[in-house]
Order: structure tokens, then C-alpha cells, then sequence
């Protein structure tokens, strides 16, 4: 098991800036790769940007040029900065985990997502 929490954040006017952390704890090895997905109302829960393993990284269009997403392997943690904030990027922001599940006898199973419960972010115009 999993467990994320984020962190981070809360009201800022349009064009300014935000970084949202998240701290991961329980069974870190099994991470492969980690993301940050944000869900607005009445929205569906889309990806914001994920980060794999090799350091690489894909982000949503919406996104590009103003986001950054990092993760400091050391400290379990990691990061989205938020530049350039719209009225549009205003949603609940989630981390977000995925591994394989480990059977007893130490073989991977099923990937599993594991979910931190969200931070709201809101940027008025």
C-alpha cells in the first residue's frame, strides 16, 4: 500500500503561481511512476502531468510551458509548479501513484493507482 498526501494549495489571481506538493509514504518501491490529475466541477478527472521512472515526463496540452512536474526521490516527494495560472486550472488537483501490486511470494501482480484525497486549487480572474 500507498499513501499520498498533498499539499500546496489555494486562491491566487490570475497569472500568478502555485506549487503543489505531494508526500508519499507506505511501500515507495513498488512506485513505478507518479502524476498529478485535476477534476473540476461537473468535469471528468483528467491527467496534468505524470513523470516516469527515467525522469521522463508528458503533460497535458492545456498545460504545456506553464507546468512543471519534479519529484525528489529522496524525500518521497513530489512536485507540480504552476505558472501562469487561468481561471481554467481552477479544480480539485490529485497525486496520483502507480505500481504493481506484490504478491506474498515477491512477484508482481495488477498495477494499482493509489490516490491522495486532493488539494483545491482556484485562481480568480
Amino acid at each position: 500500500q500507498v499513501q499520498l498526501v498533498e499539499s500546496g494549495g489555494g486562491m491566487v489571481q490570475a497569472g500568478g503561481s502555485l506549487r503543489l506538493s505531494c508526500t508519499a509514504s507506505g511501500n515507495i518501491k513498488s512506485i513505478k511512476d507518479m502524476g498529478w490529475y485535476r477534476q473540476a466541477p461537473d468535469n471528468k478527472r483528467e491527467l496534468v502531468a505524470r513523470i516516469f521512472g527515467d525522469g521522463n515526463t508528458n503533460y497535458a496540452d492545456s498545460v504545456k510551458g506553464r507546468f512543471t512536474i519534479s519529484r525528489d526521490s529522496a524525500k518521497n516527494q513530489l512536485y507540480l509548479g504552476m505558472d501562469i495560472l487561468n481561471p481554467e486550472d481552477t479544480a480539485v488537483y490529485y497525486c496520483n501513484a502507480r505500481g504493481p501490486y506484490i504478491r506474498p511470494d515477491g512477484s508482481p501482480g495488477p498495477l494499482l493507482n493509489y490516490w491522495g484525497e486532493g488539494t483545491q486549487v482556484t485562481v480568480s480572474s
